[in-house]
């Protein structure tokens, strides 16, 4: 992701904007050939003083002002009136912003894809791995690990197809001053959508220089993917607790130590990802809090992009990055899962029993029953089976082997296994469709 928001990537980002602007006007007559061939040689990168470049700018007020004026001075004298022609400013900055975007999409895509193949294994290895469910971080129901891993890649899934549409969307910039392309003439609209393709960006209806909505969908998105990434890594920091212990980071000998205490194996990956996570919010946030752009051009709101949406790309690819190294790597402990599935006596399957009870009892007298039990095994020290044996609600209206089936946690997964084939059948289709 550095290597999209660089300082070089942004200078060369709208050089193409520059070089794709005059071969679009040649095309249309706008411009000579020859000048658009000089005009689109000139737009190297490595021609140009990049120190030097952005100093100016901060005297000028934007990169485009002094990159125009130094690709200008590098075309033959006869080209040097085709540059830039028609066009803005913000027309080549904010095209230049919208190509960087295009690559750092490309690369959230690719560690998105490697994030989802690491649920799919997971979810595939351990469908029928029982653990415990947890609602507000107490144990619930249970669920299987392979669950949990096809929810993680249900949400990968939608965030390669929500990028995969930001990606399809991105527009091109190209209004000219104020938006009305008058100094293009007649030709302008039509410049505007060969432009949009020689760059392969989406050409919109107009010219969008104050209405940002475009960038504040994709800011939107990105955040989102990497808030996707933080839930899962929240999920990995709570199962590697030392008093949970189902899952943790691997990682080589000696990592996630300890400054002060020797023991201390403490997770590395997901802490980073969780914060980033939020780094990635809050430039989503500046983005749309900046909107509002006043008439054709915007004074403060516009400058706000330049920054928040180069941090946002890196904060979202080290979120998703890290949550990559977590999973690539994590160690799945079954038997640690079956033995806090147990914990409290069983009472993890209370609402199976109730479910159970239901048909005789009725929902609401069968969930009172259920829960005097738990209390009484909970009081005195039983398991849930032993104190629903001494129930005689319960034994009038379960066979001991009834009672049995509606405590055993492998016959309390409902659909868990369809489930998990769904999120694997749907992530297959989408990795096919938007992979590399």
């Amino acid at each position: 992701m550095e290597a999209a928001f660089s300082p070089a990537a942004r200078v060369a980002a709208m050089l193409r904007f520059e070089a794709g602007l005059a071969r679009a006007q040649a095309r249309v007559g706008i411009v000579p050939p020859e000048a658009a061939r000089a005009i689109e040689g000139a737009c190297d990168v490595g021609r140009f003083d990049l120190p030097a470049l952005f100093r100016r700018a901060e005297v000028d007020g934007n990169l485009a002002i002094p990159l125009v004026r130094e690709l200008t001075a590098l075309v033959p004298e006869e080209a040097r009136s085709y540059v830039h022609l028609g066009a803005t400013s913000q027309d080549a900055i904010d095209t230049g912003l919208v190509l960087q975007a295009a690559e750092g999409l490309e690369v959230l895509r690719d560690d998105l894809l490697a994030v989802g193949r690491a649920c799919a294994g997971l979810a595939e290895r351990h469908a029928g791995t029982p653990m415990v469910g947890r609602t507000l971080l107490q144990h619930a129901a249970p669920i299987t690990f392979g669950l949990k891993a096809a929810r993680w890649l249900a949400s990968v899934t939608r965030e390669l197809e929500r990028l995969a549409a930001l990606r399809r969307a991105l527009p091109v910039q190209l209004g000219g001053p104020v938006g009305t392309l008058a100094t293009m003439g007649p030709e302008g609209p039509r410049v505007v959508v060969l432009l949009a393709e020689e760059l392969g960006l989406a050409a919109p209806d107009l010219p969008w220089h104050a209405e940002r909505a475009p960038v504040a969908e994709l800011a939107a998105g990105v955040a989102i993917a990497a808030g996707s990434a933080a839930n899962v890594a929240a999920d990995i920091l709570l199962l590697s607790q030392t008093e949970v212990g189902e899952a943790a980071e691997g990682g080589p000998p000696g990592g996630g130590g300890s400054s002060s205490m020797p023991q201390k194996r403490n997770p590395v990956h997901a802490p980073l990802a969780v914060a980033a996570a939020r780094i990635a919010a809050a430039n989503a946030g500046a983005v749309l809090a900046s909107m509002a752009h006043e008439h054709e051009r915007a004074v403060g709101a516009w400058q706000v992009e330049w920054a928040a949406v180069p941090q946002l790309f890196r904060a979202a690819a080290a979120a998703v990055g890290h949550v990559r190294a977590a999973l690539e790597d994590l160690r799945v402990d079954p038997a640690r899962m079956r033995a806090n599935l147990e914990l409290g006596g069983g009472q993890a399957m209370a609402a199976s029993l109730a479910s159970a009870l239901a048909p005789v009892l009725g929902g609401p007298e069968a969930f009172r029953v259920v829960a005097e039990v738990c209390r009484r095994a909970a009081a005195e020290g039983l398991d849930l089976l032993r104190a629903a044996e001494e129930e005689p609600r319960v034994a009038e209206a379960l066979s001991p082997e009834a009672l049995r089936e509606a405590l055993d946690p492998e016959r309390a997964l409902g659909a868990a296994e369809l489930f998990v084939g769904r999120a694997l059948d749907r992530f297959r289709a989408v990795e096919e469709a938007v992979g590399p």
